[in-house]
């Protein structure tokens, strides 16, 4: 018989810390994904995400050998000491994929935890520390942003790798509050990088957070959050 395939990676699977991880954030999984590739959110949630990928990737392992493991005793293949063989390896190999999915766990807790923590003694009212349209700006920054400067006119602005136009009062502004730095070591006309500081993560991640814990205040007591979309 053929070798069995390995488990492929199922980036978008569900896990059984997803409830809990959106509860604690205010963000989907698929958000919070998606923040952790354009390089959005501060440290702790970076962890967060990170450990939760591989929590995924463990789990599907888990998946694929007990599926294999029913597959191979459901008297689909003939009785003989060859489908013994299989059986035993396969037992085998989900016993070392639980053991990896065991060892994912508790990565996830140890970064999660903290995260509940701080969730619960920050006030919502001060979580929410930047307006709708900082967010916006924030996050067209997070994306990669460069402040120029007109040729024939000499004003200022930035301009977002998605083509969003922020005004250069708006970069000040943000300037001055300490969520986005301006790499001055590049001549103006070429275009100086407008990054994100540690300051500007935590303030963004603080505002969807606010966001996500006011949808869920009407929820029933004692309720999970919504189910969110199946994953592609």
């Amino acid at each position: 018989m053929p070798r069995e395939p390995a488990p492929a990676a199922a980036r978008r699977a569900v896990s059984s810390f997803d409830s809990r991880i959106e509860a604690a954030t205010g963000h989907d999984v698929d958000t919070l994904w998606a923040h952790r590739d354009r390089g959005v959110l501060d440290e702790p949630h970076i962890g967060l995400v990170d450990r939760h990928r591989e929590l995924v990737q463990a789990e599907t392992g888990v998946t694929f050998y007990r599926t294999l493991l029913n597959r191979l005793s459901s008297g689909e293949f003939p009785i003989d000491t060859h489908l013994f063989s299989r059986i035993d390896r396969t037992v085998y190999q989900l016993r070392d994929a639980a053991g990896v999915r065991d060892a994912a766990v508790r990565q996830v807790l140890a970064v999660l935890e903290p995260i509940e923590a701080a969730a619960r003694t920050v006030p919502g009212a001060e979580a929410e520390t930047i307006s709708t349209a900082d967010q916006v700006a924030l996050l067209a920054i997070a994306g990669g942003a460069k402040l120029y400067e007109h040729l024939m006119t000499g004003r200022l602005a930035v301009t977002a790798a998605s083509g969003t136009r922020i005004p250069y009062a708006e970069l000040q502004r943000l300037v001055s509050g300490g969520l986005v730095s301006v790499d001055t070591s590049h001549p103006v006309h070429a275009g100086q990088p407008v990054s994100l500081t540690d300051a500007g993560r935590a303030a963004l991640v603080g505002r969807r957070m606010a966001a996500g814990g006011a949808q869920t205040v009407a929820a029933r007591p004692g309720a999970w959050p919504s189910t969110p979309a199946r994953r592609r």
